[in-house]
């Protein structure tokens, strides 16, 4: 039995990048029972609106960037660049969610590996696409929406560029992550990262343990008829 978990992220969501080290724990003691479905939720699709708007009265953008600053101060394996939000303020993470489906796109349609890879610990190329997103914003201080900075990623995984543009420029990554927006709303997400297990019945959203996400899956696994849907 395989249990499907779909993950549900916004790129530029720091609880995201500092939790990849569940995702990737839970792909190793799982590898044979899971599949993980990576979706992308618009959290910061207007970012800069966004952050006036929560942050007004807490500094806006130097004050969520003292919030980011603080928050890593906990986590030694995730550091973060001191020019988030500051000098560098991506306005919106559709672009970089629009070329990591075309990525997603290219591994379904198996025109690049969908297998973990060890020289990648574990990960596939989409899975790594991903996280090295996430590098270059939190870590390198990037502009991860700019194409340059994108196609530079994709040039380093030794991906076909050509193919990415073509799957964007087609429409076809924008209906993919359509799609992705249909699961949001049907799912009532509350928010980034959220885990759904159980279509939908076992939600767990933001910094959520490893035990945690370790016993629900646990738990489907020896009773799969958990939480199966009443008949009255």
């Amino acid at each position: 039995m395989t249990i499907k978990i779909e993950y549900f992220t916004d790129v530029l969501c720091i609880w995201a990048y500092g939790g990849q080290v569940r995702i990737d724990e839970l792909k190793r003691d799982f590898a044979n029972d899971i599949e993980i479905e990576y979706r992308f939720i618009p959290i910061f699709a207007a970012a800069k609106e966004q952050i006036r708007r929560v942050w007004k009265a807490k500094g806006e953008f130097e004050g969520f960037n003292q919030h980011l600053q603080q928050v890593a101060k906990n986590w030694d394996h995730v550091p973060v660049s001191q020019d988030l939000w500051t000098k560098v303020a991506p306005e919106s993470s559709t672009p970089a969610h629009l070329y990591l489906k075309a990525i997603q796109l290219l591994a379904k349609q198996s025109e690049i590996s969908n297998l973990p890879l060890k020289e990648l610990n574990g990960r596939t190329l989409f899975e790594e696409a991903i996280w090295l997103f996430r590098v270059a914003f939190f870590r390198q201080g990037l502009d991860i929406t700019r194409s340059v900075v994108q196609d530079e990623i994709a040039q380093q995984l030794e991906l076909p560029i050509k193919r990415i543009h073509y799957l964007i420029d087609s429409g076809q990554a924008h209906a993919a992550l359509h799609l992705d927006e249909e699961a949001w709303h049907n799912y009532k997400v509350p928010g980034s990262p959220t885990l759904v297990l159980n279509d939908g019945r076992q939600i767990l959203y933001g910094n959520v343990g490893y035990r945690i996400i370790d016993a629900n899956v646990r738990e489907l696994l020896h009773n799969p008829d958990q939480g199966e849907a009443s008949w009255c």
